[in-house]
Protein backbone atom coordinates (compact mmCIF):
# COMPACT_ATOMS: atom_id res chain seq x y z
CA UNK A 1 0.00 0.00 0.00
CA UNK A 2 1.39 3.11 -1.38
CA UNK A 3 1.13 4.98 1.72
CA UNK A 4 3.62 3.38 4.39
CA UNK A 5 5.67 5.21 3.51
CA UNK A 6 5.18 8.96 2.99
CA UNK A 7 6.00 10.51 -0.05
CA UNK A 8 8.36 13.80 -0.64
CA UNK A 9 5.48 15.93 -1.16
CA UNK A 10 4.20 14.64 2.07
CA UNK A 11 7.34 14.80 3.89
CA UNK A 12 8.09 18.52 2.65
CA UNK A 13 4.14 19.71 3.56
CA UNK A 14 5.31 17.96 7.08
CA UNK A 15 8.43 20.13 7.07
CA UNK A 16 6.73 23.59 6.05
CA UNK A 17 3.77 23.31 8.23
CA UNK A 18 6.28 21.98 11.34
CA UNK A 19 8.35 25.58 10.22
CA UNK A 20 5.20 27.93 10.47
CA UNK A 21 4.27 25.90 13.72
CA UNK A 22 7.80 26.71 15.60
CA UNK A 23 6.99 30.50 14.76
CA UNK A 24 3.99 30.43 16.88
CA UNK A 25 4.17 27.48 19.22
CA UNK A 26 2.63 26.85 22.69
CA UNK A 27 2.97 30.05 24.05
CA UNK A 28 1.55 31.81 21.57
CA UNK A 29 -1.80 29.62 22.09
CA UNK A 30 -1.80 29.38 25.60
CA UNK A 31 -1.28 33.60 25.61
CA UNK A 32 -4.53 33.71 23.15
CA UNK A 33 -6.10 31.22 25.43
CA UNK A 34 -5.91 33.08 28.18
CA UNK A 35 -6.50 36.32 27.00
CA UNK A 36 -10.25 34.57 25.87
CA UNK A 37 -8.87 35.51 21.59
CA UNK A 38 -8.79 33.29 19.05
CA UNK A 39 -5.72 32.52 17.28
CA UNK A 40 -6.52 34.52 14.62
CA UNK A 41 -2.68 35.28 13.09
CA UNK A 42 -1.77 31.69 12.75
CA UNK A 43 -5.11 31.12 11.17
CA UNK A 44 -4.69 33.53 8.24
CA UNK A 45 -0.74 32.63 8.48
CA UNK A 46 -1.62 28.74 7.73
CA UNK A 47 -4.29 29.52 5.13
CA UNK A 48 -2.05 32.08 3.28
CA UNK A 49 0.32 29.49 2.74
CA UNK A 50 -2.60 27.21 1.22
CA UNK A 51 -2.88 24.98 4.40
CA UNK A 52 -6.48 25.62 5.76
CA UNK A 53 -7.91 24.01 2.35
CA UNK A 54 -5.33 21.82 1.14
CA UNK A 55 -7.84 19.16 0.75
CA UNK A 56 -10.53 21.19 -1.01
CA UNK A 57 -11.11 20.80 -4.83
CA UNK A 58 -8.74 23.23 -6.84
CA UNK A 59 -11.59 24.82 -8.73
CA UNK A 60 -12.60 26.40 -5.07
CA UNK A 61 -9.15 27.55 -4.46
CA UNK A 62 -8.28 24.42 -2.48
CA UNK A 63 -4.91 22.19 -2.87
CA UNK A 64 -6.80 19.40 -4.58
CA UNK A 65 -5.66 17.04 -2.10
CA UNK A 66 -7.29 14.73 0.69
CA UNK A 67 -7.71 14.21 4.54
CA UNK A 68 -3.98 12.65 4.34
CA UNK A 69 -2.84 15.95 3.37
CA UNK A 70 -5.29 18.07 6.01
CA UNK A 71 -4.27 15.43 8.67
CA UNK A 72 -0.68 15.99 8.31
CA UNK A 73 -1.12 19.90 8.52
CA UNK A 74 -2.83 19.54 11.97
CA UNK A 75 -0.44 16.77 12.93
CA UNK A 76 2.60 19.34 12.52
CA UNK A 77 0.84 22.34 14.11
CA UNK A 78 0.16 19.91 16.89
CA UNK A 79 3.42 18.84 17.26
CA UNK A 80 4.65 22.40 17.47
CA UNK A 81 2.33 22.94 20.17
CA UNK A 82 0.11 25.00 18.78
CA UNK A 83 -3.17 22.82 16.63
CA UNK A 84 -5.87 24.65 15.44
CA UNK A 85 -8.72 22.63 16.36
CA UNK A 86 -11.36 24.38 13.72
CA UNK A 87 -9.68 23.00 10.97
CA UNK A 88 -11.15 19.55 12.20
CA UNK A 89 -14.73 21.25 11.63
CA UNK A 90 -14.56 24.01 8.97
CA UNK A 91 -12.47 22.80 6.50
CA UNK A 92 -12.25 18.85 7.59
CA UNK A 93 -16.21 18.22 7.94
CA UNK A 94 -18.09 20.61 6.51
CA UNK A 95 -15.39 21.17 3.46
CA UNK A 96 -15.77 17.95 2.96
CA UNK A 97 -19.61 17.60 3.36
CA UNK A 98 -20.37 20.45 0.49
CA UNK A 99 -17.74 19.70 -1.85
CA UNK A 100 -18.93 16.34 -1.78
CA UNK A 101 -22.63 16.88 -2.10
CA UNK A 102 -23.38 20.57 -1.77
CA UNK A 103 -25.07 22.11 -4.99
CA UNK A 104 -23.31 24.23 -7.50
CA UNK A 105 -24.97 27.29 -5.20
CA UNK A 106 -23.56 25.78 -2.30
CA UNK A 107 -19.59 25.09 -3.50
CA UNK A 108 -19.47 28.72 -4.89
CA UNK A 109 -20.67 30.47 -1.74
CA UNK A 110 -18.77 28.28 0.62
CA UNK A 111 -15.74 26.11 -0.43
CA UNK A 112 -13.74 29.20 -1.43
CA UNK A 113 -13.86 31.00 2.04
CA UNK A 114 -13.68 27.84 3.33
CA UNK A 115 -10.44 27.14 1.53
CA UNK A 116 -8.76 30.73 1.81
CA UNK A 117 -9.46 30.96 5.66
CA UNK A 118 -11.93 33.89 5.07
CA UNK A 119 -14.97 31.63 6.06
CA UNK A 120 -15.18 29.10 8.46
CA UNK A 121 -18.23 26.83 9.71
CA UNK A 122 -18.82 24.92 12.47
CA UNK A 123 -20.62 21.22 13.00
CA UNK A 124 -23.66 20.78 15.24
CA UNK A 125 -24.62 17.22 15.57
CA UNK A 126 -24.11 16.21 19.44
CA UNK A 127 -27.15 16.40 21.39
CA UNK A 128 -27.88 16.79 24.95
CA UNK A 129 -29.95 13.51 25.36
CA UNK A 130 -28.70 11.68 22.75
CA UNK A 131 -24.73 11.50 23.06
CA UNK A 132 -22.86 9.30 20.91
CA UNK A 133 -26.45 7.67 19.25
CA UNK A 134 -27.10 10.34 16.24
CA UNK A 135 -29.98 7.64 16.00
CA UNK A 136 -31.78 9.35 18.70
CA UNK A 137 -31.01 12.63 17.14
CA UNK A 138 -34.35 14.76 18.22
CA UNK A 139 -33.80 18.05 16.39
CA UNK A 140 -36.55 17.99 13.65
CA UNK A 141 -36.82 20.12 10.41
CA UNK A 142 -39.77 20.61 8.70
CA UNK A 143 -40.80 21.42 5.59
CA UNK A 144 -43.37 24.54 5.08
CA UNK A 145 -44.71 25.68 1.93
CA UNK A 146 -40.44 26.18 0.40
CA UNK A 147 -39.12 26.36 3.44
CA UNK A 148 -37.60 24.59 6.51
CA UNK A 149 -38.10 25.10 9.75
CA UNK A 150 -36.14 23.32 12.65
CA UNK A 151 -35.86 23.12 16.47
CA UNK A 152 -34.09 21.37 18.49
CA UNK A 153 -30.75 21.39 20.88
CA UNK A 154 -27.06 21.15 20.19
CA UNK A 155 -24.31 20.65 22.76
CA UNK A 156 -20.90 20.50 22.50
CA UNK A 157 -20.31 22.41 19.88
CA UNK A 158 -16.62 24.12 18.87
CA UNK A 159 -16.05 27.76 18.16
CA UNK A 160 -20.04 28.65 16.90
CA UNK A 161 -19.26 32.50 17.60
CA UNK A 162 -16.45 32.50 15.50
CA UNK A 163 -17.86 30.60 12.54
CA UNK A 164 -19.78 32.22 9.46
CA UNK A 165 -22.75 29.01 9.91
CA UNK A 166 -22.90 26.18 11.45
CA UNK A 167 -23.81 22.75 9.62
CA UNK A 168 -26.63 21.44 11.56
CA UNK A 169 -27.70 17.75 12.00
CA UNK A 170 -31.50 17.73 12.30
CA UNK A 171 -34.34 14.81 11.04
CA UNK A 172 -36.67 15.12 8.47
CA UNK A 173 -39.73 13.01 7.82
CA UNK A 174 -39.63 10.82 4.97
CA UNK A 175 -42.87 11.33 2.75
CA UNK A 176 -43.09 7.71 1.55
CA UNK A 177 -42.70 6.22 4.84
CA UNK A 178 -43.27 8.83 7.83
CA UNK A 179 -39.99 7.90 9.49
CA UNK A 180 -37.15 9.85 10.31
CA UNK A 181 -33.89 10.53 8.65
CA UNK A 182 -31.23 12.52 8.77
CA UNK A 183 -30.86 15.66 6.90
CA UNK A 184 -27.88 18.69 6.65
CA UNK A 185 -28.67 22.23 7.09
CA UNK A 186 -26.69 25.40 6.60
CA UNK A 187 -27.67 27.72 9.05
CA UNK A 188 -26.08 31.22 9.16
CA UNK A 189 -24.93 32.84 12.40
CA UNK A 190 -27.68 35.36 13.13
CA UNK A 191 -30.14 33.75 11.84
CA UNK A 192 -33.29 34.51 13.83
CA UNK A 193 -34.40 31.93 16.75
CA UNK A 194 -30.87 30.57 16.07
CA UNK A 195 -29.00 31.16 19.80
CA UNK A 196 -25.91 30.21 21.64
CA UNK A 197 -24.63 30.06 24.89
CA UNK A 198 -21.36 29.35 25.83
CA UNK A 199 -20.34 25.93 28.14
CA UNK A 200 -17.57 26.56 31.10
CA UNK A 201 -15.43 24.44 30.41
CA UNK A 202 -12.28 23.28 33.07
CA UNK A 203 -10.22 23.08 29.48
CA UNK A 204 -7.75 25.71 28.86
CA UNK A 205 -8.42 26.04 24.67
CA UNK A 206 -8.99 28.96 22.62
CA UNK A 207 -12.49 27.62 20.83
CA UNK A 208 -15.22 27.50 23.33
CA UNK A 209 -17.81 25.18 23.43
CA UNK A 210 -21.40 25.86 23.26
CA UNK A 211 -24.73 24.88 23.82
CA UNK A 212 -26.92 25.61 20.85
CA UNK A 213 -31.22 26.25 20.76
CA UNK A 214 -32.88 25.94 17.52
CA UNK A 215 -36.50 27.83 17.92
CA UNK A 216 -38.58 27.89 14.89
CA UNK A 217 -35.44 28.69 12.93
CA UNK A 218 -36.50 29.54 8.95
CA UNK A 219 -34.19 28.71 6.71
CA UNK A 220 -34.93 28.47 2.50
CA UNK A 221 -35.34 25.51 0.54
CA UNK A 222 -31.05 25.64 -0.87
CA UNK A 223 -29.85 25.48 3.28
CA UNK A 224 -30.50 21.97 2.23
CA UNK A 225 -26.95 20.04 1.77
CA UNK A 226 -27.44 17.73 -1.26
CA UNK A 227 -30.04 15.53 -1.45
CA UNK A 228 -32.46 14.87 1.18
CA UNK A 229 -32.51 11.31 0.93
CA UNK A 230 -29.08 10.20 1.25
CA UNK A 231 -28.78 11.67 4.58
CA UNK A 232 -26.53 9.24 6.52
CA UNK A 233 -24.36 8.60 3.50
CA UNK A 234 -23.57 12.48 3.66
CA UNK A 235 -23.20 12.32 7.42
CA UNK A 236 -20.57 9.67 7.37
CA UNK A 237 -18.85 11.14 4.37
CA UNK A 238 -18.30 14.02 7.47
CA UNK A 239 -17.42 12.10 10.14
CA UNK A 240 -14.78 10.03 9.27
CA UNK A 241 -12.69 13.23 8.11
CA UNK A 242 -13.37 14.23 11.89
CA UNK A 243 -12.24 10.77 13.34
CA UNK A 244 -9.08 11.04 10.77
CA UNK A 245 -8.32 14.80 11.93
CA UNK A 246 -9.20 13.98 15.65
CA UNK A 247 -6.38 11.20 15.60
CA UNK A 248 -3.92 13.80 14.11
CA UNK A 249 -4.89 16.17 16.89
CA UNK A 250 -3.73 13.67 19.01
CA UNK A 251 -0.67 12.54 17.62
CA UNK A 252 0.33 16.12 17.14
CA UNK A 253 -0.13 16.53 20.84
CA UNK A 254 1.10 13.47 22.22
CA UNK A 255 4.21 14.14 20.15
CA UNK A 256 4.53 17.72 21.71
CA UNK A 257 4.43 16.33 24.99
CA UNK A 258 6.94 13.58 24.58
CA UNK A 259 9.60 16.03 22.74
CA UNK A 260 9.44 17.87 25.71
CA UNK A 261 9.92 15.20 27.98
CA UNK A 262 12.82 13.72 25.99
CA UNK A 263 14.48 17.55 26.32
CA UNK A 264 14.23 17.69 29.74
CA UNK A 265 15.63 13.66 30.30
CA UNK A 266 18.37 14.45 28.36
CA UNK A 267 19.66 17.37 30.14
CA UNK A 268 18.28 17.25 34.04
CA UNK A 269 21.06 15.80 36.46
CA UNK A 270 19.91 14.65 39.88
CA UNK A 271 22.95 11.80 40.16
CA UNK A 272 26.13 11.18 37.75
CA UNK A 273 23.98 10.92 34.40
CA UNK A 274 21.07 12.74 33.27
CA UNK A 275 18.08 10.93 34.07
CA UNK A 276 16.73 10.08 30.34
CA UNK A 277 19.90 8.11 31.04
CA UNK A 278 17.59 5.86 33.82
CA UNK A 279 15.75 2.37 31.83
CA UNK A 280 13.00 3.58 34.39
CA UNK A 281 13.26 6.93 32.44
CA UNK A 282 13.94 5.87 29.05
CA UNK A 283 11.43 3.14 28.38
CA UNK A 284 8.53 4.70 28.78
CA UNK A 285 9.08 6.99 26.91
CA UNK A 286 10.17 5.02 24.27
CA UNK A 287 7.02 2.99 24.70
CA UNK A 288 4.87 6.02 23.87
CA UNK A 289 6.50 6.59 20.72
CA UNK A 290 6.05 3.31 19.36
CA UNK A 291 2.35 4.01 20.39
CA UNK A 292 2.19 7.27 18.64
CA UNK A 293 4.55 5.96 15.49
CA UNK A 294 1.49 3.09 15.51
CA UNK A 295 -1.25 5.12 16.09
CA UNK A 296 0.10 7.27 12.91
CA UNK A 297 0.49 4.81 10.40
CA UNK A 298 -3.26 3.54 10.87
CA UNK A 299 -4.26 7.71 10.51
CA UNK A 300 -2.62 7.36 7.73
CA UNK A 301 -4.57 4.01 6.43
CA UNK A 302 -7.45 5.82 6.97
CA UNK A 303 -6.71 8.84 4.99
CA UNK A 304 -5.83 6.96 1.99
CA UNK A 305 -8.83 4.82 1.81
CA UNK A 306 -10.91 7.31 2.38
CA UNK A 307 -9.44 9.99 -0.43
CA UNK A 308 -9.59 6.52 -2.37
CA UNK A 309 -13.34 6.83 -1.82
CA UNK A 310 -14.06 3.86 0.49
CA UNK A 311 -16.02 4.62 2.81
CA UNK A 312 -16.99 1.47 3.99
CA UNK A 313 -13.15 0.94 4.59
CA UNK A 314 -12.63 3.92 5.70
CA UNK A 315 -14.90 3.97 8.30
CA UNK A 316 -13.07 0.98 10.18
CA UNK A 317 -9.97 2.85 9.66
CA UNK A 318 -10.60 5.80 11.09
CA UNK A 319 -12.64 4.62 14.16
CA UNK A 320 -9.34 2.85 15.19
CA UNK A 321 -6.62 5.51 14.01
CA UNK A 322 -8.83 7.40 16.55
CA UNK A 323 -9.00 5.05 19.43
CA UNK A 324 -4.91 4.22 18.78
CA UNK A 325 -4.36 8.03 18.77
CA UNK A 326 -6.45 8.60 21.71
CA UNK A 327 -4.87 6.39 23.70
CA UNK A 328 -1.22 7.04 22.51
CA UNK A 329 -2.07 10.53 23.23
CA UNK A 330 -2.81 10.01 26.65
CA UNK A 331 0.23 7.80 27.62
CA UNK A 332 2.43 10.34 25.94
CA UNK A 333 1.12 13.43 28.02
CA UNK A 334 1.07 11.33 31.17
CA UNK A 335 4.62 9.81 30.94
CA UNK A 336 5.81 13.06 29.96
CA UNK A 337 4.36 15.09 33.00
CA UNK A 338 5.85 12.24 35.09
CA UNK A 339 9.23 12.63 33.89
CA UNK A 340 9.22 16.33 34.34
CA UNK A 341 8.17 15.67 38.43
CA UNK A 342 7.08 18.75 39.95
CA UNK A 343 7.89 20.78 36.93
CA UNK A 344 5.64 19.00 34.60
CA UNK A 345 2.86 21.18 36.90
CA UNK A 346 4.37 24.32 36.57
CA UNK A 347 2.77 26.76 33.76
CA UNK A 348 6.63 27.15 32.45
CA UNK A 349 6.36 24.01 31.07
CA UNK A 350 2.90 24.15 29.58
CA UNK A 351 2.31 20.35 30.02
CA UNK A 352 0.10 20.12 33.18
CA UNK A 353 -2.93 21.69 30.92
CA UNK A 354 -2.52 18.77 28.62
CA UNK A 355 -3.37 16.62 30.72
CA UNK A 356 -7.19 17.94 30.37
CA UNK A 357 -6.95 18.15 26.74
CA UNK A 358 -5.44 14.85 26.01
CA UNK A 359 -8.56 13.61 27.46
CA UNK A 360 -10.61 14.99 24.88
CA UNK A 361 -9.43 13.14 21.78
CA UNK A 362 -10.90 9.65 24.38
CA UNK A 363 -14.30 11.53 24.67
CA UNK A 364 -14.94 13.20 21.06
CA UNK A 365 -16.30 13.28 18.81
CA UNK A 366 -16.76 9.72 19.49
CA UNK A 367 -16.35 8.10 23.09
CA UNK A 368 -13.60 4.60 23.25
CA UNK A 369 -16.27 2.66 24.06
CA UNK A 370 -18.51 3.85 20.88
CA UNK A 371 -15.61 2.69 18.64
CA UNK A 372 -15.12 -0.99 20.57
CA UNK A 373 -18.69 -1.41 19.94
CA UNK A 374 -18.30 -0.45 16.09
CA UNK A 375 -15.63 -3.00 15.77
CA UNK A 376 -16.91 -5.60 18.41
CA UNK A 377 -20.37 -5.67 15.87
CA UNK A 378 -18.75 -4.31 12.35
CA UNK A 379 -15.67 -6.13 12.19
CA UNK A 380 -16.21 -8.79 14.64
CA UNK A 381 -19.63 -9.64 13.83
CA UNK A 382 -20.37 -9.98 17.37
CA UNK A 383 -24.18 -9.57 18.23
CA UNK A 384 -25.27 -5.87 19.85
CA UNK A 385 -25.65 -5.24 23.03
CA UNK A 386 -28.55 -2.54 22.51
Amino acid sequence: MSSVVETEEHQALRAAVAALGQRYGRDYLARVAREGGHPDELWADAAKLGYLGVNLPEEYGGGGGGIAELSIVLEELGAAGCPLLMMVVSPAICGTVISRFGTDAQKQAWLPGLADGSRTMAFGITEPDAGSNSHRITTTARRDGDEWVLTGRKVFISGVDIADATLIVGRAEDARTGSLKPCLFIVERDTPGFTRSVIDMELQAAEKQFELVLDDVRLPAEALVGDEDAGLLQLFAGLNPERIMTAAFAIGMGRHALAKAVDYAKTRQVWKEPIGAHQAIAHPLAAAHIDLELARLMMQKAAHLYDAGDDMGAGEAANMAKYAAAEACVKAVDQSVHTLGGNGLTREYGLASLVTASRVSRIAPVSREMILNFVSHQTLGLPKSY
